[in-house]
């Protein structure tokens, strides 16, 4: 799929509005998930519609959270994907579902707009806050520490033990100490030394939201699209 810094404007970090129709259950869904793959259906295309039904922002099952919303607003597709395929793992092929699940690779008949149309706009919305917000936003933090390291070596100095602090300064305007403290006061998380990955990815999102704040609307566009390229890099193609 690709992505472009016109996609960003589409976030607008909107939670996710509310259906006024009737959810189906959890169990509805993957039933139905099973029988239109039985029915002859992709089980890839079957399995976005599944997720575009699915009525839960978060559940725990089998003493396992899942979380596929963010601060209400980021939606991680494949945290929901990873639990329906546990569903169906005796209809896809075990190394089908590892290749969607850890390099994201869908049919190339699934464009960019059949995607949206099979999980629906509002998911798509609340996917593009995650996808800008958590994944493009991991890669601008590693884009700026490589361009500390990048800068002292050039000048023949060694690599600072702050580096990340270094490039939070840069990117975010305090350190990451600094950042996790007004985190965890803003968000009522319970403050911690080491977070999970679900609370790093919250993390994450929450950093994308305050460099959005930013009256340099400039500055956001650039770090955004060098965050873009980053990515663009780490997955060999275009994004």
């Amino acid at each position: 799929m690709r992505y472009t810094l016109g996609d960003m404007a589409q976030t607008q970090v909107q939670p996710v509005e509310t259906p006024t129709t009737a959810k189906p259950t959890p169990a509805e869904v993957i039933c139905q998930l099973r029988e239109t793959i039985t029915g002859g259906l992709p089980w890839q295309e079957a399995l976005l519609a599944a997720v575009g039904r699915w009525p839960l922002a978060s559940e725990e099952l089998d003493g396992v959270r899942y979380q596929y919303l963010l601060l209400g607003e980021a939606f991680d597709w494949l945290a929901l994907a990873g639990r329906l395929l546990e569903d169906i793992a005796d209809l896809v092929p075990a190394e089908n579902a590892e290749a969607l699940l850890f390099a994201d690779v869908l049919p190339s008949n699934i464009t960019d707009q059949r995607f949206q149309e099979l999980i629906g706009p509002e998911k798509y919305r609340a996917h593009l806050n995650y996808f800008y917000g958590v994944l493009v936003e991991e890669t601008l933090l590693l884009a700026g520490e490589e361009e500390i390291r990048k800068g002292r070596a050039s000048i023949g100095l060694p690599e600072p033990p702050d580096v990340t602090d270094l490039a939070c300064q840069r990117i975010y305007g305090a350190s990451q100490q600094e950042l996790l403290d007004a985190f965890f006061a803003e968000t009522g998380r319970p403050v911690s030394d080491r977070l999970s990955l679900l609370g790093l990815k919250e993390f994450t999102y929450w950093l994308f939201k305050r460099r959005l704040a930013s009256v340099d609307s400039v500055k956001v566009a650039s770090d955004t699209k060098k965050g873009l390229e980053r990515l663009a890099r780490m997955v060999g193609g275009t994004i």
